[in-house]
């Protein structure tokens, strides 16, 4: 999605001082928290422990109260009332090619039968190996119709990354495109995997007639070749039918919806198991808090991957439980984004930090009129004060940041449209207590005003990682998601997310594991030991560096690693910066060290600074 972005956006411009700035601060608390550090953030209260009324409830948009009453119900049970409710309303609108809810609601019982048909039921792994496009929505409501359970997977992802979660996850049958791109990915792992089954959609069969058939003569290099037998069957096939499935009984708190690939805290991605009510919940949570919202009014520009856990609950899920039209976008493009806005008037957007840098940096944006947004929100990372600033002098619409992650369905707060609280990340929603407790002791809550660990509980938060119950135990520790998140409570309830515990790096909005990039460049036979790290960066929040050692008599050059990569990590996943050294710095116990690498890129920068502002 963001890597592409078009380079005439603000991922060249020099960084500024405040920039730099804003980079040794991060840089400063980062070191503080490896010390330990655990001093009061503010000069606030540091006596109260939260206890009810909690201090968000009166911030909260008028006429929405903490005690709201969030469903426990089967997930698609949302689609079903907004097609009982808008039926012949837009729903989606991909390319130019309109669907009504009435429509989308036929597919998805036809292709409901068809999953049936194909074995689909209670514990049945359905991948979807998919862009924003009709199939995504129509294929994800069908899997839970059946009684299944979706797993999304990343197109980006490198082919030992989708064999290896097809496998975790149990995989049996997955939802792809015949694109070159995609397919083969899918294809190969029949052999290699459990995967049994590929459900085929035609990219032709989603545009408009003009642009099927221009597709078809001018870009039919782009097709893929798709095998013709038992493991294969058409989406047009599977949805053959008079759309009479056999109904599940679900029940929506123990019952995994949708099986979420995340790292977690440490380690190796984990597949998080939300269940029907917890993303039923969050998504009731997400679409009551745009208080001035009109259900069936709104049109939400789709860009953002519905495979990724924000846009599948904040995008697709909340939008159509307010029977909003999706103007859905295959992919991140930043000159067709700013088309859409000015031609189809959207008023809702939800991105991450990096789509709304690259929005303020465009050449093009004085061609183009955004003012018809309304509401906008950021996730994913951090959003810098001067990327938010920005894009509300340019384009007038708020622009408000919340805070998430995988675990919670995701979303946990989200600054409320009128009162945003600079730097913050909002407030808890509906439904949710955030608390902090010490990062030496994970059962001791702390007062307001003091930093620790970030924890959640609510109706949105998972049951637990898929066959990992040793990892889960730790995460749902005394009963709360630990999120790893070092922040802190201020006096009105507003939360502050100060830094993480975990190595996870957070580049243009997707989730990177340092472990999974440090597997694939050891995979090189000159490369003796690797170390990644997150590195500050302007435009995309962090980029991974790779710090590489080679074995003794061998060379290799940043070029030549970079074309190894190519086809072993995505693209958000690979390292922007290579670095070759004769050795790695250690921890007592002999394993590199990330901190002391930390501590040069902290060093590295102040002399940076001290550079670009003699007076400092």
């Amino acid at each position: 999605m963001n890597d592409t972005v078009n380079r005439d956006s603000a991922e060249d411009m020099p960084a500024s001082r405040g920039v730099i700035a804003q980079t040794l601060a991060r840089l400063d608390r980062l070191m503080r928290r490896l010390r330990g550090s655990e001093e009061p953030a503010t000069s606030l209260p540091t006596d109260v422990v939260l206890t009810r009324p909690y201090p968000w409830e009166a911030n909260y948009p008028e006429g929405l109260g903490w005690d709201h009453d969030l469903p426990e119900r089967p997930l698609f049970a949302l689609l079903d009332l907004a097609v009982e409710q808008y039926g012949e309303r837009p729903c989606l609108d991909f390319l130019g090619r309109k669907s009504t809810y009435k429509e989308i609601g036929r597919m998805v019982d036809r292709a409901a039968k068809g999953f049936q048909a194909l074995g689909v039921e209670k514990g049945v792994r359905v991948g979807l190996f998919l862009p924003n496009c009709p199939y995504y929505v129509i294929a994800f409501f069908a899997v839970l119709k059946a009684g299944g359970t979706v797993v999304n997977f990343n197109p980006l992802y490198a082919e030992r990354e989708i064999a290896r979660q097809i496998d975790d996850s149990g995989t049996t049958i997955m939802v792809t495109l015949n694109i070159r791109t995609m397919y083969p990915k899918v294809a190969a792992r029949l052999k290699d995997t459990c995967l049994e089954t590929i459900v085929v959609g035609s990219m032709g069969g989603l545009l408009p007639w003009r642009e099927r058939t221009l597709f078809a003569l001018l870009r039919r290099k782009e097709i893929a070749d798709v095998a013709h037998d038992e493991h294969h069957i058409t989406f047009k096939k599977l949805a053959a039918n008079d759309g009479k499935f056999d109904p599940v009984a679900i029940d929506p708190v123990r019952d995994i919806a949708v099986q979420q690939y995340t790292g977690g805290t440490t380690g190796l991605p984990k597949g998080a198991e939300l269940s029907h009510a917890s993303l039923s919940a969050n998504t009731e949570q997400v679409r009551i808090w745009a208080t001035g919202a009109k259900p069936g009014e709104e049109r939400v520009v789709g860009v953002l991957p519905l495979f990724h856990v924000f846009g599948m609950t904040a995008v697709m899920n909340s939008s159509l439980a307010s029977g909003f039209e999706i103007i859905l976008l295959p992919r991140f493009r930043l000159d067709q984004l700013l088309k859409v806005i000015d031609q189809q008037k959207p008023t809702v957007m939800l991105g991450v930090p990096t789509m709304y840098s690259a929005i303020n940096g465009s050449k093009l944006l004085s061609d183009y009129d955004l003012s018809s947004l309304k509401f906008c929100i950021s996730g994913g990372a951090p959003l810098p004060a001067q990327v938010q600033e920005t894009f509300e002098r340019l384009t007038g619409c708020s622009l408000v940041e919340g805070y998430g992650l995988t675990e919670a369905g995701p979303v946990c707060t989200i600054n409320p449209f009128d009162s945003p609280r600079p730097g913050s990340v909002g407030l808890p929603l509906p439904g949710t207590l955030i608390e902090i407790t010490s990062l030496d002791d994970p059962d001791r809550r702390l007062p307001i005003g003091q930093r620790g660990e970030i924890c959640i509980t609510g109706p949105q938060v998972m049951r637990g990682y898929a066959q990992r119950n040793g990892e889960t135990a730790e995460a749902l520790h005394g009963g709360r998601l630990h999120t790893g998140d070092v922040g802190f409570i201020d006096t009105d309830g507003y939360v502050y997310l100060i830094d993480r515990i975990k190595d996870l790096i957070l580049s243009g909005g997707f989730n990177v594991y340092p472990r999974m990039v440090e597997e694939a460049v050891e995979l090189h036979a000159a490369v003796e030991e690797v170390t990644v790290c997150g590195i500050p960066d302007q435009h995309r929040g962090e980029i991974v560096k790779a710090y590489v050692k080679l074995k003794e008599g061998k060379s290799l050059t940043s070029t030549q690693l970079r074309g190894f990569l190519r086809d072993k990590l995505a693209p958000f996943e690979q390292p922007r910066q290579i670095e070759f050294r004769d050795e790695l710095p250690r921890t007592l116990i002999g394993k590199p060290s990330r901190h002391a690498l930390i501590v040069e890129e902290m060093r590295r920068l102040n002399e940076e600074s001290a550079v670009a502002d003699p007076a400092s």
